[in-house]
């Protein structure tokens, strides 16, 4: 049975935690962690981490892969009255299906300054789409999403230094 949400607020901090769990099984695989967990009736029906590296695909994107689960979960490639909830704001990309795919309401966590496509790099979702509109939540568990991606890089350069100049734990 679903949770009962007293308001959007708590809805959306219970999806986006659902969302950090994807986020985390991406890290632990070596993948830039992201996660998106997609909602309809405050029922999860599709859960996507990023793949880019194991499928070697630079469209396996966590959206991407949790938009395609929920089009076979519904039968129909139209998400309506869903929310995607996601740790990272979206690329260009991931906008691009998010409006394709119909969804209602987007919800992310962290700003992503180099891709993102919801104001910190471009703003798809601002302009006036001619047949839909997404309803965006931004900021949410942003924290919490922002640490987890600090975490990974800052793993990741401690293992390309290591690399480099090998290891000091024999000294």
């Amino acid at each position: 049975m679903p949770p009962i949400f007293e308001n959007n607020a708590q809805r959306d901090q219970y999806f986006m935690f659902e969302a950090l769990k994807e986020a985390k099984k991406a890290f632990k695989k070596e993948e830039v962690p992201v996660g998106a967990v997609l909602v309809q009736n405050d029922k999860i029906i599709a859960r996507g981490s990023n793949q880019v590296e194991m499928l070697k695909d630079a469209t396996a994107h966590a959206e991407m892969l949790c938009l395609t689960a929920g089009s076979s979960a519904l039968s129909n490639w139209r998400l309506l009255k869903t929310t995607l909830y996601c740790t990272l704001e979206p690329c260009t990309m991931c906008a691009g299906a998010m409006l394709l795919s119909r969804i209602q309401t987007l919800v992310w966590g962290a700003p992503d300054l180099r891709h993102g496509a919801n104001g910190s790099w471009i703003d798809l979702f601002t302009n006036d789409h001619p047949f839909h509109q997404i309803e965006v939540r931004s900021r949410v568990l942003e924290e919490e999403c922002s640490l987890l991606m600090r975490s990974f890089f800052q793993t990741r350069r401690q293992k390309s230094i290591n690399s480099v100049f090998g290891s000091d734990e024999s000294a």
